[in-house]
């Protein structure tokens, strides 16, 4: 675009952007992880996970099977013939635990029909691991899926996240 330019200064902690938009020019603050527009929109910036995400492949090993063939160490909080769940190490909430097959499933589009049953056990465990870390006040499950879902690991996973207030829209 003509003049397409970013400027910024920083603002008490914030930093102030002014940018060329094909509507002219908007003034912007970031704050964490988003942008605010003058105009009410707001962008997201992306984490380190989003840019893992956007050059995740599909690997014959990940962390997740190390972690299952205990090569890798996890705290782990719920293990059983079909699935493992354990605390991310990255915690994107006071709780943050995911919830694996042991069964390598790619990712959800990869699930055939006969995994319905690990699939639902899968949710089961995801809610037993929950009251176990007693989220009675509630919880969020989420599954990413491809790189613009933010599916860095391909290895089929819930997260379950609690201990505050989530925020909504997720995304």
């Amino acid at each position: 675009m003509l003049g397409r330019r970013l400027f910024s200064s920083s603002f008490n902690s914030l930093t102030n952007l002014k940018q060329v938009t094909s509507y002219g020019f908007s003034a912007s603050y970031r704050s964490k992880s988003f942008v605010y527009h003058a105009s009410g929109r707001s962008q997201r910036f992306y984490s380190e996970e989003v840019k893992k995400a956007q050059t995740a492949t599909q690997s014959q090993s990940t962390i997740f099977d190390k972690i299952i063939d205990k090569t890798l160490p996890a705290n782990i909080i719920h293990e059983d013939e079909k699935c493992l769940a354990f605390h991310d190490v990255s915690p994107q909430a006071p709780i943050h635990i995911l919830v694996i097959p042991k069964k390598r499933i790619s990712g959800l589009p990869a699930a055939e029909a006969s995994d319905a049953e690990l699939l639902g056990h899968l949710l089961l465990t995801a809610n037993s691991v929950a009251k176990k870390t007693h989220l009675e006040r509630g919880y969020r499950v989420v599954i990413n899926v491809g790189p613009d879902g933010c599916q860095s690991v391909y290895h089929l996973h819930i997260h379950v996240l609690g201990g505050r207030q989530l925020n909504w829209p997720p995304g």
